[in-house]
């Protein structure tokens, strides 16, 4: 064992002992920090997402009394249209293509697609397409 001696325990290992024993003694007691409040709960949530906030803020404009009309607010601001040219996306796959079928203008990828869908098409289903992009015509 560490710290005895045939004769007994060594009085300079009992004195540490009992120095590290009132020390671990004293470190045992709780006390509050005094910086940290005893009752803190972390919040659950920091940030709020964009829609709530879009959301929120037009609420709050709704519920001001006395806002006049004219004001001009970011939900009532009306851009004029874009100066861009519009992305064209393929009719079938969704994914950005330069390519129009000149037979029923549906939009294709590649000339794959077009080999096995667009060209076999029927007259119904094509329109049906356009239909979807908002490009049909009805005939009367």
């Amino acid at each position: 064992m560490i710290g005895l001696n045939k004769s007994g325990p060594n009085p300079e290992q009992e004195a540490r002992m009992e120095f590290l024993r009132s020390v671990s003694a004293q470190n045992a007691i709780q006390l509050p920090s005094p910086f940290k409040k005893a009752n803190y709960k972390k919040p659950g949530r920091r940030y709020k997402s964009s829609k709530q906030l879009t959301s929120e803020e037009l609420k709050r404009l709704n519920n001001v009394e006395g806002n006049p009309p004219h004001k001009v607010t970011y939900f009532n601001v009306s851009a004029p249209p874009s100066l861009k040219p519009t992305k064209k996306y393929c009719d079938i796959t969704g994914l950005p293509t330069s390519y129009k079928s000149p037979t029923n203008s549906i939009r294709y990828y590649n000339s794959e697609i077009y080999q096995v869908i667009v060209k076999p098409m029927t007259t119904g289903v094509d329109q049906q397409y356009l239909k979807l992009r908002g490009d049909d015509f009805v005939l009367k």
